[in-house]
Order: C-alpha cells, then sequence, then structure tokens
C-alpha cells in the first residue's frame, strides 16, 4: 500500500493534509517520494527555523542519544544545568521550567498562574481568572480548547474548566476594564498566528503590560510560535518595548529535531512550585537540553534573527505589490506574513494547492487566509523564486 492509503487505512481522521508524502528535507527544501523538490514555507508551524535537519543539531541529537537520553527529573542530567543558564542569559529571566511541547508549557502557565494568584496576590482559593483573547490558539488540551473562540476546537470536548474570560484581540481598553481582584494573569500572544498572523494595534501589548503592573496581574506572552527570530525579534514582544512577566518557548526551541518547550519567569513567579507541585517525565531530558543548546546556539551565531528582519521587509514590500483582486491584505513582520483573501476566492485551500504544484508548501488558515513562514536560513535568491511563484497563482 502507499503511504497515503496506510495512513487512511489506519491513521485517525484528525487531518487533510495536501496530497504531499515528503521523504526527505534539507534547509529550506523537501523532497516526496517521487524526487520533485517543494520549498518549504510553513517551517513545521515555525519548528524548523533554523532549517530542515541542521547539521549542529542533528549532531547534538545523535551524540547525546549515544550518551543517555532520558533520566526524569528524579535525578540530574548533565546538560539540563547548562540549558537552564543558556535560556535564562537569552531570555533575561531568572528561572526556567522546561516542557515537551508547546500545549504542556501553556498549561504549566496556567497552573503558575493560578498558584502565584493564591500565594502571592492573595486570592481566594478557587476564584483565579485567566484573561485570554478571541481568536487565539494556545493549544490542543481540554483546558485550552476550553476558552477557545473557533467553535470546531471546542465542539463535543466540553465540559470545560471555568475561570476564563475571552476579550477582543487588540482591544487594550477592553483589558484594563475585565481586569478584577481576582484576575491573576492575561495570556497573549503577540501576534495570533493560526488566527491569521493578525498584528495587533500598536500599543495594545505596552497598554496589556501597563494594567497588569498596576492591578497586580502576571502578563503571560505565548511566543511559541511568534518567538525565536520568526518576527524579525528575536521574541515578537521586543517589537513594543515591554518585558511580560511570564513567557513561553516552543517549536523552534529544538529546531524541529525534538519535542522541547521551556517557561521562564523570575525566581518571585516561578519559585511558588514546590516539588511535587508539577513535572514532566520527559520534560528537561538530556536530549531534549543539548538539541535546544545548539538550536539556540544556531539561531544566535548564524544571524538568523536578522535575516528573519531584513528578508521579511523585503518579502512584505514585495507581495504587498502584487496587483490582484482576490487579495484583501497583507500583513506580518519579518518571515511571517498571512496573505488574506476576498471570500469570493473560494477559500485559501485552493490556492495552497496551486502554489504545490509549482514547488511551493504553504498552508491555509482560518479559511481564507495563506500562511506564508520559510526558515530563517532562507537566502534571498531562493525567497524571489517563492515570491515569483505565489505573484504567479495570485494574478494568474
Amino acid at each position: 500500500m502507499k503511504p497515503t492509503e496506510l495512513e487512511d487505512r489506519y491513521g485517525a481522521r484528525n487531518y487533510a493534509p495536501l496530497d504531499i508524502v515528503i521523504e526527505r528535507a534539507e534547509g529550506v527544501w523537501v523532497w516526496d517520494i517521487e524526487g520533485r523538490r517543494y520549498l518549504d514555507c510553513l517551517a513545521a508551524y515555525s519548528a524548523v527555523n533554523q532549517g530542515h535537519c541542521h547539521p549542529r543539531i542533528v549532531d547534538a541529537l545523535i551524540r547525546q542519544s549515544r550518551k543517555v537520553a532520558v533520566t526524569s527529573r528524579a535525578f540530574h542530567n548533565a546538560e539540563l544545568g547548562a540549558f537552564f543558564r543558556e535560556v535564562c542569559e537569552l531570555t533575561g529571566y531568572e528561572r526556567a521550567l522546561p516542557m515537551n511541547t508547546g500545549a504542556e508549557a501553556v498549561e504549566t502557565a496556567i497552573k503558575l498562574a493560578r498558584k502565584w494568584a493564591y500565594t502571592r496576590k492573595g486570592v481566594e482559593p478557587g476564584k483565579a481568572e485567566i484573561l485570554a483573547f478571541g481568536n487565539n490558539f494556545h493549544g490542543r488540551t481540554t483546558t485550552i480548547v476550553g476558552f477557545s473562540s473557533e467553535p470546531q476546537y471546542r465542539d463535543g470536548f466540553g465540559p470545560f474548566a471555568p475561570g476564563f474570560e475571552l476579550l477582543p484581540f487588540g482591544d487594550g481598553a477592553a483589558a484594563r476594564a475585565a481586569v478584577g481582584p481576582n484576575t491573576a494573569a492575561v495570556l497573549v500572544e503577540p501576534i495570533q498566528g493560526e488566527g491569521g498572523i493578525i498584528v495587533p494595534p500598536d500599543g495594545f501589548l505596552a497598554e496589556l503590560r501597563d494594567v497588569c503592573s498596576e492591578r497586580n496581574v502576571l502578563l503571560i506572552a505565548d511566543e511559541i510560535q511568534s518567538g525565536l527570530g520568526r518576527t524579525g525579534k528575536m521574541f515578537a514582544h521586543e517589537h513594543d518595548g515591554i518585558r511580560p512577566d511570564v513567557m513561553l518557548l516552543g517549536k523552534a526551541l529544538s529546531g524541529g529535531l525534538y519535542p522541547v518547550s521551556v517557561v521562564v519567569a523570575d525566581a518571585e513567579i516561578m519559585d511558588v512550585f514546590r516539588p511535587g507541585d508539577h513535572g514532566s517525565t520527559y520534560g528537561g531530558n538530556p536530549v531534549g537540553a543539548a538539541v535546544a543548546r545548539a538550536a539556540l546556539a544556531v539561531l544566535q551565531e548564524e544571524g538568523l534573527v536578522e535575516n528573519s528582519a531584513r528578508l521579511g521587509e523585503y518579502a512584505l514590500r514585495r507581495l504587498r505589490g502584487i496587483e490582484a483582486p482576490q487579495v484583501r491584505e497583507v500583513r506580518g513582520r519579518g518571515l511571517w506574513i498571512g496573505i488574506e483573501l476576498v471570500e469570493s476566492a473560494g477559500g485559501a485551500r485552493s490556492y495552497c494547492e496551486q502554489l504545490a504544484t509549482h514547488g511551493l508548501l504553504c498552508k491555509e488558515t482560518h479559511d481564507h487566509v495563506i500562511r506564508f513562514a520559510p526558515p530563517l536560513v532562507i537566502e534571498r535568491e531562493d525567497l524571489d523564486w517563492a515570491l515569483d511563484r505565489i505573484e504567479r497563482v495570485l494574478t494568474g
């Protein structure tokens, strides 16, 4: 049986991928089982900012796997302390708590915010509230989808955990009005990725920072997809000159080779956790720590953040110059761009299918947005190759 037939026969039906079977990858390119080459403009939802199979990260994975892979946090391991130091020095926070997936990092932050509210702020037990924003995407656990505004993410999965309130994304005044004595935290994506690469108005994050500081509320930035160079800054909140109280990282933290996520915060917040309060069998394992250290080194030493800023500005300028009646708006920061189509265009999926026939892999989001997010190692020549094909499909 063909790989697609095997998936159809034995796999759950929770995905509808394009009809392409990827067999190998290197840098910005992937090849299917028939040898056709494609430029990857999804970058595994920004997990491979460093490019596919970056040799430095692969070497770290192999080297550590031959020594010791998993020890559990019941014991110390030789890689974890160095990872803690390097991620804290990069982010500017005092403590780091490693997990595996982005959703686990979000769940950890929810527990952290509630524990902090009860032990530091004095919120009555069981009354802590967390504010989030409509059109958000923070993961797929039952707790997280419970405060999603996307009907399909919620349908059939209740009952949901209480203690969350949704606000309009980009509306600082609404956030200010919603903060109350029981508010533990405000959870926000600096740019909404799955929501369609939605960049908030100037001043929105600064107003969130101000109200959280004034009312003794934690500001939690979910940088799992927006962080680590994707927007032309190491972290997307840097565009607004703010510092969250808690930050969440994942995806590119391991260069796409191993699930690694982390929650960072200062000691006054993180130290509400005591031994036994939280944990993970694989979280902080030696392989994950070694891979993440290599991934962070690649980002910093190979100028990928700067490349994202430079080529992202160029790509936005070229895409905004395309004259095509079906394009409603082109928006983004760095090499994270959404091309929103008018409803009469018939949806972004068909355009992604056309782009695939031209050797370009993109992904639709929220029906009408083509997401453009190549690995940050992309060079100008390959970027032009991709932009030429996008223009051809949009104007053809």
